[in-house]
């Protein structure tokens, strides 16, 4: 998997997940255009790659605003001239609330950065590649797109909605030769799982943490690693016949057909 010459594009690229695969792409000869809402995480990121001998660029970014989604792909292109891999990863986990609770704001704001925002990245990339011939996105879904879970109704949604965002879009470009296709996270050794942790047990987060590593067959989270290693193949030509569809990462959760946690 090499990606030398090439673009990668990384929303969310300041967290667990999107910095791993940052650092996987520029390890592998990619330059790397980072994306992410806090600018302190984002920067922190291209600051790693820079120090490993990468070349990476930041720029601050709300992926729900149809204009910064625009500024950020011609940031990209002003600084690499051209968009190769895209890696549509920004989302959120919202709270953990019953369904006839939840909160009608929180829910939109779910929405927005996990639906719109990976909607608004796909519209605005896609018109690149189409121009340039090539290209592959890797929109990040969760095992939350498989099934459901408790007390996430705008997560388990967001994400089912990615899913199929992720298929629709894939069949429309597939004759050009651009490939989209999704990666299905389960847990995961990040912010957001420390997030959902102190929400299912807010007494005791580890009680959380240690049940949801019971649960999963293999006994523990993905690291954020192991993530970035199944975008990397979906970005690569090693996938190349692989169109619309999702890379389970989860330890074998899924295969028991339960209801798992999302990443």
């Amino acid at each position: 998997m090499k990606f030398d010459g090439k673009v990668a594009l990384i929303t969310g690229g300041g967290g667990g997940i999107g910095r791993a695969t940052a650092i996987g792409f520029a390890e592998r000869g990619a330059k790397v255009f980072l994306v992410d809402a806090d600018a302190a995480s984002g920067e922190a990121t291209a600051g790693i790659v820079r120090q490993n001998g990468g070349d990476a660029t930041f720029r601050q970014a709300d992926v729900t605003s149809s204009a910064d989604t625009q500024a950020y792909v011609q940031a990209c292109l002003a600084a690499y001239g051209r968009i190769d891999c895209f890696f549509n990863n920004a989302g959120i986990e919202g709270r953990l609330t019953p369904m006839p609770d939840y909160d009608e704001a929180m829910f939109d704001r779910v929405i927005a950065v996990n639906v719109k925002g990976v909607f608004l990245g796909m519209k605005h990339v896609l018109p690149v590649m189409l121009q340039q011939g090539s290209g592959t996105i890797v929109n990040t879904a969760s095992t939350a797109a498989l099934f459901g879970s408790p007390g996430m109704i705008a997560y388990i949604g967001s994400k089912h909605a990615v899913l199929g965002m992720t298929k629709a879009a894939a069949i429309d470009v597939a004759p050009t030769g651009i490939r989209i296709n999704a990666v299905c996270p389960g847990p995961v050794e990040t912010r957001m799982m420390r997030s959902i942790e102190s929400m299912r047990n807010p007494n005791d987060p580890k009680a959380a943490y240690a049940a949801g590593s019971a649960a999963v067959p293999d006994g523990r989270y993905a690291t954020a690693e192991e993530i970035a290693n199944a975008v990397l193949f979906l970005s690569s030509d090693m996938s190349g016949h692989m169109v619309g569809q999702h890379v389970v990462v989860d330890g074998g959760r899924a295969a028991g057909g339960g209801a798992v946690a999302p990443r």
